[in-house]
């Protein structure tokens, strides 16, 4: 039985002693708020939604063992970003099931706006996650209108008061179910003066109600290239006043840091910085798997990575073997045409390789293969430097070309933010 009592955001008496690790595995949101930017990451901030790497749920699983062998205090492994989980659903519960595995001990902690929660209610039960931190700033459209740009629905986009109302009736179901699942419920408020501050009473009344935890209000951070981005952010008198007021109906959180979604260590303690290094060089490794030993590339003469995905016709199939790495056999390539099935299809003959290097990838193959659990390594160069990295559970980063071939790729970089 897990000891849901050491989570440091939902009880202040171990907040000295047990910490998080924040795991940013999802990348993309499905609603715009008119205060968050996400494509930023300064390293001196601390802001929910920032974080200097994205990782992928193998890369995460890499990181924690990490962050637990150098910090052991550490109870709660969350996903807070730096989008929303229900965003990246396969993403997040993919990592959620390895942390199971590989930890069972560790508490599972979500935050999201709940858009795309209620679907995976009865999975989060099953893999014991404890903690659920919903974002509920509004229980009136009206006010939520002016809140929210647009609210995205699986391809359908709402804007306006439809926006605020569809986030409202999935968030408020997200909560019914998760207290159904004796699930703890935290709900955060982002308190936006002259927009929903005299409106967090109802907020705390509704939460009440329907069996919520704790409410944690919080000051909106302004951020610049915002709606809200003049709006100043409320006093300390007045967050003492709002919480004191909703304290009256519900339960308050007053220890709040304002985690990013790197975030690791105590609260009083974060040790953000220092793992920053780590968190980076995760993300440009492929970690290890025992039952995928191989990696596949796409070659023209079997020395170099030098063929786009789509130009191969075959793959070499790399593998270590008495101490050297060697190419062990040659894979046809399925033929073109056919969509998406095509990628499926390559991802199949993929299925013992934890790799393929490619010279170039497009977003959908790099999408379906990662799913399948192959990651796409875009680089140029010898392949035996790749597969050192690769084996080594080295940087890769050196080594990565230009990705072509994309449309409409996302050119950020170091935002955190990915492309939606």
């Amino acid at each position: 039985m897990l000891n849901t009592d050491k989570h440091p955001c939902f009880n202040v008496a171990v907040k000295g002693e047990c910490g998080r690790v924040h795991l940013p595995v999802a990348p993309k949101c499905n609603i715009m708020c008119n205060y968050c930017n996400r494509k930023y990451d300064c390293v001196n901030e601390s802001r929910p939604g920032v974080t200097s790497a994205v990782l992928k749920p193998r890369q995460a699983i890499a990181y924690l063992e990490q962050v637990l062998e150098a910090e052991p205090r550490i109870t709660v492994a969350g996903i807070a970003g730096p989008g929303d989980p229900f965003a990246n659903p396969q993403e997040t519960l993919e990592t959620i099931r390895l942390i199971r595995r590989r930890f069972p001990d560790l508490l599972l902690c979500l935050a999201t706006n709940g858009l795309g929660l209620p679907p995976h209610l009865d999975e989060l039960a099953e893999l014991n996650v404890s903690h659920v931190t919903l974002t509920v700033n509004a229980v009136d459209p009206e006010i939520g209108a002016k809140i929210y740009s647009w609210v995205r629905d699986g391809k359908v986009i709402y804007r306006g008061l439809a926006a605020a109302e569809v986030l409202l009736e999935r968030q408020l179901e997200s909560i019914r179910g998760l207290k159904a699942r004796g699930i703890t419920v935290k709900i955060n408020t982002i308190i936006i003066p002259g927009i929903n501050d005299h409106h967090v009473q109802e907020v705390a009344a509704k939460m009440a109600e329907l069996g919520v935890d704790i409410l944690n209000c919080m000051p909106m951070y302004p951020n610049a290239d915002t709606p809200f981005g003049e709006v100043s952010e409320p006093l300390p008198e007045q967050m003492s006043g709002i919480r004191r007021e909703a304290e009256k109906i519900i339960p308050q959180m007053h220890h709040c840091t304002r985690c990013r979604a790197d975030a690791v260590g105590l609260l009083e303690a974060d040790r953000t910085d220092e793992f920053r290094a780590c968190l980076s060089a995760c993300a440009s490794s492929v970690p290890a798997a025992m039952d995928r030993p191989y990696v596949a590339v796409a070659t023209q003469e079997g020395v170099l990575v030098n063929l786009h995905l789509g130009e191969a016709a075959s793959f070499q199939i790399w593998g270590s073997k008495d101490g050297a790495y060697k190419m062990l056999e040659e894979r046809p390539a399925p033929r073109p045409g056919g969509g998406a099935d095509r990628w499926w299809t390559m991802a199949e003959t993929m299925k013992d390789c934890r790799a393929v290097l490619v010279s170039g990838i497009g977003d959908t193959p790099a999408a379906v293969l990662s799913e399948a659990g192959v990651e796409p390594v875009v680089m140029n160069g010898f392949i035996d430097m790749a597969l050192t990295a690769i084996y080594g559970g080295g940087d890769l980063s050196g080594l990565k070309g230009r990705r072509r071939g994309v449309a409409g790729g996302c050119s950020q970089k170091k935002s955190g933010e990915g492309c939606m």
